[in-house]
């Protein structure tokens, strides 16, 4: 506790006191934080207790002790000067939601959906309740001393507890009896709605009637007042509804109503305060009761009190003042733009004041200045831009126009798709995967143009689809198409590579096939009859056309045959045949 230690001699009140300057909070992820109202700082915090989130926290009449539950199932009780568990154990098999400590602090209300009362000595379950349908959210001791004072009361026989839950418009009373028979709630209270808030004042004398005060989802507030004498069959309705609504003066002829958020009895237990409004600014007021009128509607003119600027400025229409390169979004669908004209700059303004002597514009230049104009406004070529597509996508998906949904999603351009998946809304994201998945199931053409919009809607958001809880049945579908296709890609690689080469070695054999035959016929021959001086002559002739000097007049036969040689081969074209033709033509 904070401050100087108190000396021992001071009286409970100055306990309660000391109790109420701490205010603890359950954490999702199963710590306690102890919040100092005085220092206005976190004061110490709880671990090791729960390991999931906390549902309910109470303080015992000990306020050195503090009792919790959890989604974990567990209970435990703490210790909150060591800031450590002091006993844990399992009040049931499934998530616990609520907690309540008996008047005498002895006994202990546990609830997920049944109701257990726990004897806090030995940890044991005292008597065990039917409870609700659903997840309790409310437990609360409604009387301190039994209504059958002849018998010794044992501080927990006798009483009756209150229990509310979600979704449940019934509020039940149970009783706690000496024996184990009886387990149902001996009386209810129905209200219009899922109570959210629920207080009452305990009943300390026997012909004393609890006052109830239940805050419902719809914003009203249900008043009980009934004295607890035993079992009643019917539920009782309540005694008084309020409600609190606007005057609707001005501007606006109807009323609207104003929602209540929470009620509590103050300590005369003759008057309520209510917390109504806004939950971010609340506004607090202490009502007097009376309830000889069955419904009350209070009159407040909450716009006075919270002066919220956004209010303010979404009922004030202003036309902006924009530069000539800045692209104006008109509020609702995202990315849809349009176009705004700029004012007139003063230079433009001066002239249009007329000069003495100056002739007056006509009416027609007057509206032809007035025109906007249209060639600015469309893009060119006549296609949507990227943010049109953007809202044509979304506003395809919501009505199934398939021939929307057919001009956006047949395009082809990478920086096309990326930017309208990432204008695009959250909320279309499922549905375009789902359209997706439709598509990709049709011809291969159109698969191959869904892939780049799936990778797109993957990468963009995928911080966005993590989140969802529905993930793994939403895109099951889809995940089980690409398997099936993945599972013939290594087939079809086989098939393909045995194709490549059966096309391959065919095209190899009629290229073979198509190249001309070499003509084997000489095209030149020379015949040596003539006399010495004659092949002395031809020689000569020889060595001009084979550019080639011989010395040698001993080999002079086979240097005219190889000049024969050379000549065809310059005639062919071939001057580089391989040595069998070469022999063969020797």
């Amino acid at each position: 506790q904070d401050g100087p230690q108190r000396k021992k001699r001071k009286s409970e009140v100055g306990e309660v006191d000391k109790q109420l300057d701490i205010l603890a909070i359950g954490t999702a992820v199963g710590s306690i934080l102890l919040y100092s109202t005085v220092k206005g700082e976190l004061q110490s915090k709880l671990d090791g207790g729960h390991d999931s989130r906390v549902n309910c926290v109470r303080w015992h009449q000990d306020s050195c002790c503090l009792y919790s539950c959890s989604d974990d199932k567990h209970i435990v009780e703490w210790n909150t000067q060591t800031c450590k568990v002091k006993c844990k154990w399992k009040g049931d098999n499934g998530s616990i939601t609520c907690l309540c400590i008996s008047p005498d602090g002895k006994m202990l209300l546990s609830a997920g959906r049944t109701i257990k009362l726990w004897d806090l000595e030995t940890k044991e379950v005292y008597r065990h309740f039917t409870g609700h349908a659903t997840s309790v959210s409310s437990l609360m001791f409604t009387t301190v001393k039994p209504m059958n004072e002849s018998k010794p009361f044992d501080g927990i026989t006798g009483l009756y507890f209150l229990s509310g839950a979600i979704h449940d418009r019934l509020l039940s009373v149970w009783y706690i009896r000496s024996d184990r028979k009886e387990k149902n709630a001996v009386m209810s209270f129905s209200v219009t709605d899922e109570p959210t808030f629920v207080d009452l004042t305990v009943s300390e004398v026997k012909e004393e009637p609890v006052k109830l005060a239940v805050v419902c989802r719809d914003g009203q507030l249900h008043l009980f007042e009934h004295i607890l004498n035993g079992y009643c069959k019917k539920p009782l309705t309540s005694n008084c509804t309020i409600q609190i609504a606007t005057p609707g003066n001005d501007g606006d002829s109807t009323p609207k109503p104003v929602p209540i958020l929470a009620a509590a009895f103050c300590t005369d237990k003759q008057s309520l305060l209510l917390v109504y409004g806004n939950t971010l600014q609340p506004i607090i007021e202490k009502v007097s009761l009376n309830t000889s009128e069955s419904h009350i509607c209070l009159v407040r003119d909450i716009q006075k009190v919270l002066s919220l600027k956004t209010d303010a400025a979404l009922t004030k229409v202003k036309t902006p003042v924009v530069n000539s390169d800045t692209k104006v979004l008109v509020p609702g669908i995202p990315g849809h733009s349009t176009a705004v004209k700029t004012p007139a700059s003063g230079k433009e303004k001066k002239k249009n004041k007329r000069k003495p002597g100056e002739t007056e514009e006509s009416i027609e230049e007057r509206l032809g200045a007035l025109d906007i104009d249209v060639s600015k406004v469309k893009t060119p070529g006549g296609l949507p831009q990227t943010d049109s597509f953007a809202v044509l996508l979304v506003q395809g998906l919501e009505s199934n126009d398939a021939e929307i949904l057919n001009k956006v999603l047949n395009t082809r351009k990478e920086n096309v798709v990326k930017n309208t998946v990432a204008r695009m809304p959250i909320h279309a994201v499922i549905p375009l995967l789902h359209e997706l998945t439709k598509r990709l199931q049709g011809n291969p053409y159109s698969a191959s143009v869904m892939v780049r919009w799936l990778k797109s809607v993957f990468t963009l958001h995928a911080s966005y689809l993590s989140t969802l809880p529905d993930l793994i049945p939403q895109l099951g579908m889809l995940y089980q198409l690409m398997e099936s296709r993945v599972k013939t890609l290594q087939k079809l690689c086989r098939l393909h590579g045995r194709l490549f080469i059966l096309v391959t070695q065919v095209a190899a054999s009629q290229t073979v096939q198509d190249v001309p035959e070499v003509n084997q016929t000489a095209k030149l021959v020379y015949e040596d009859d003539s006399s010495e001086e004659e092949g002395s002559d031809d020689e000569m002739i020889a060595d001009k056309d084979s550019d080639e000097n011989w010395d040698e007049d001993d080999e002079k036969e086979e240097q005219s045959d190889e000049q024969d040689m050379t000549v065809e081969k310059e005639i062919n074209g071939d001057s580089d045949l391989e040595p069998e033709n070469e022999s063969e033509e020797e």
